[in-house]
């Protein structure tokens, strides 16, 4: 049982809804990011989930590309991203963290040298967005081997043909992606997304988890009581481009949490 599984166990124990943040890794700084990253538990974050810099993220709206390119022109690398987990784990061992972002530099360092490097790290899933189903045998496998949870993204354009191959191998959570498109778009509507959560669902006894299009308490809160949590990346990354104190970051975050809790 990963750590992953464990938080999902105990959420749902409780009958709460998780909330899941996004911060991009060493975003502005190193010294800030990590401030940020051990703060979040504290502002009730029961998932973390930490952008590796890339040069090219395709994936992204412009406030997370912006910061990876902060995050790059201040020397973070991959290693200085498992470092991160490995000072955050020496007080938290409970606070699941997920790696997120492209295939590239996981490549580029060796699959099985990676995982090694992860796992003792205290990293305990992958979002790897640039890497289909069809790519499985590449990452994905071996990194529920290495006991890693491998975390796919469903959209409103997976349909019913192809959902069984996106869940085929996925683990820990699903990811529901509430709007074609890239991140930090329009607002997400929960009566658009509940259909789709349902229909998941009916496919897995996985956790969905709802990101996208989240800038509020209240929509944590309507986003989350239709799906098993909700997850905010964009609008937490807008407040660290402004130069925002972390503590004031933080309380931003606890005000997201709480409107997921409500759920």
């Amino acid at each position: 049982m990963t750590r992953i599984d464990r938080k999902f166990a105990e959420l749902n124990a409780q009958g709460r809804k998780a909330f899941v943040a996004y911060v991009m890794a060493g975003d502005p700084d190193a010294d800030t990011s990590m401030a940020l990253i051990n703060g979040l538990p504290g502002a009730g974050v029961d998932i973390i989930e930490m952008g590796l810099p890339f040069t090219d993220p395709m994936a992204d709206g412009p406030t997370i590309q912006l910061a990876g390119q902060r995050a790059l022109e201040a020397g973070q690398t991959l290693d200085k991203t498992l470092e991160m987990a490995r000072r955050f784990r020496e007080n938290d061992d409970a606070t699941p963290i997920v790696l997120m972002g492209y295939y590239n530099p996981i490549y580029s360092r060796g699959v099985d040298r990676f995982l090694e490097q992860a796992k003792a790290a205290g990293i305990d899933g992958l979002i790897v967005v640039d890497l289909p189903p069809e790519e499985d045998e590449e990452l994905c496998i071996p990194a529920q081997a290495a006991g890693m949870n491998f975390i796919r993204l469903a959209t409103p354009t997976t349909d019913d043909k192809r959902l069984p191959k996106v869940l085929q191998n996925t683990s820990g959570f699903v990811y529901y992606v509430s709007i074609t498109g890239i991140t930090g778009a329009a607002a997400a509507q929960a009566s658009d997304v509940a259909p789709e959560v349902a229909r998941i669902k009916a496919q897995t006894d996985l956790p969905v988890i709802v990101g996208f299009g989240i800038r509020t308490p209240d929509n944590a809160r309507d986003i989350a009581a239709v799906a098993d949590g909700a997850v905010v990346g964009t609008a937490i990354v807008k407040l660290v481009e402004e130069g925002r104190p972390v503590p004031e970051i933080l309380a931003f975050v606890k005000g997201l949490a709480d409107g997921a809790h409500s759920a």
